[in-house]
């Protein structure tokens, strides 16, 4: 059921509309930010192309997250943000990727309204990570992510509240917060009506 013609289908056809929120999500002022979901075409299946931040940085050090970052001016709209980000932090070539569209916005308790922008990519990946900002790239299988079995829903105490979050640990990576979220969300994208 996972091919490239099966996703570009669904994306065709549309999906769930209204924006994600976080819990305790600011009220105004969110910064407008994307992410690229790259899905990798491998002949042995397809997986998900993440990174894993560097531990020095402000936003976010260390978590898993997607390509992405904050809609610059000069970006003609998220998929420019989206892909240009990709191609600073992993040097993925924008045409290496087919855009399949857009997921809900997640709108994030660090202040981002994050548009997903959704592609399928094409192998062979010659990557070249900027060290600043990514320690590492990893690729699970995207079974694996779009399998409910493996959402788990956690929970931490957090200045005096207790939140909940995603998380769908894989290996040595702990898949959590707005990835996880955003995943869950493609989930839900691309399985509506089929319950």
């Amino acid at each position: 059921m996972l091919s490239a013609a099966w996703l570009r289908e669904r994306f065709r056809a549309g999906g769930p509309a209204g924006a994600i929120a976080e819990p305790d999500v600011p009220a105004a002022d969110l910064t407008p930010a994307a992410v690229l979901v790259p899905i990798v075409v491998r002949e042995s299946g397809m997986t998900m192309l993440l990174t894993q931040r560097t531990a020095h940085l402000r936003d976010h050090a260390g978590q898993v997250s997607f390509p992405g970052g904050r809609c610059e001016p000069e970006d003609a709209g998220p998929e420019a943000t989206a892909l240009r980000e990709a191609h600073e932090e992993v040097g993925l070539e924008p045409g290496q990727v087919e855009v399949l569209g857009r997921l809900p916005e997640y709108l994030t308790t660090t202040g981002f309204r994050v548009v997903p922008v959704v592609g399928l990519v094409q192998p062979p990946l010659n990557l070249r990570l900027d060290d600043f900002e990514v320690a590492d790239v990893f690729e699970p299988p995207l079974e694996f992510l779009l399998d409910a079995g493996n959402h788990q829903r956690h929970k931490v105490e957090y200045r005096g509240a207790l939140r909940e979050y995603w998380a769908m640990p894989w290996k040595n990576y702990y898949i959590w917060g707005a990835t996880a979220g955003m995943l869950v969300s493609l989930h839900h994208f691309l399985y509506a009506g089929e319950r």
